[in-house]
């Protein structure tokens, strides 16, 4: 039954979530502002590679230096500086390829991928990609510009987990990110 109501729930905002990531909610003099200014102390941070390839570097950073946070009283900064061009198609699909392998049932991502469609663009080298998340939803960033939100709570947690939970794929990248370990 719980479950029910929650689906009801989400399918009923589901147009709330469409303008969730315009601009006309965040005042144009805050939209450009990249949140570094905030006070963020950086928990860990990482290369991903593929064999002989460096594809990204990446970094955690929260207000209160740790992870897990609690994030009605704290901001989590997470930035994705690529070394490789990558399409907005090769990102969508590998978002949707770690969801499934941590086993998100397809219908808590689904929603969230015409957004995400939105607000990517196509990455080249060099560009940075940063998600900002806290108790009011979630802020992407392309070198360090406003591109758009996400207004539900539980899509930061749920995108951060490729990363960060205990089953990612990438467990090594994983402990770098929490400053567990040094290469």
């Amino acid at each position: 039954m719980i479950k029910r109501i929650l689906l009801i729930t989400l399918l009923v905002s589901l147009p709330c979530f469409g303008a969730a990531h315009s601009n006309k909610e965040v005042p144009s003099s805050e939209r450009n502002l990249y949140p570094k200014q905030q006070g963020f102390q950086v928990v860990g941070e990482t290369t991903f590679s593929v064999l002989f390839w460096d594809i990204y570097q990446s970094k955690l950073l929260t207000t209160t230096g740790e992870y897990p946070l609690d994030y009605q009283y704290g901001t989590l900064l997470y930035e994705i500086h690529y070394l490789k061009d990558i399409s907005k198609k090769d990102l969508l699909k590998r978002t949707i390829e770690q969801w499934q392998h941590l086993g998100v049932p397809e219908k808590s991502y689904n929603l969230y991928i015409p957004l995400l469609t939105n607000i990517w663009p196509s990455i080249k080298r060099g560009d940075s990609l940063s998600l900002v998340v806290n108790h009011m939803g979630s802020t992407f960033y392309f070198n360090q510009q406003f591109i758009g939100t996400i207004d539900a709570p539980e899509f930061g947690p749920l995108f951060l987990d490729i990363w960060l939970s205990v089953n990612t794929s990438q467990p090594k990248l994983r402990s770098q990110l929490l400053g567990e370990y040094t290469p």
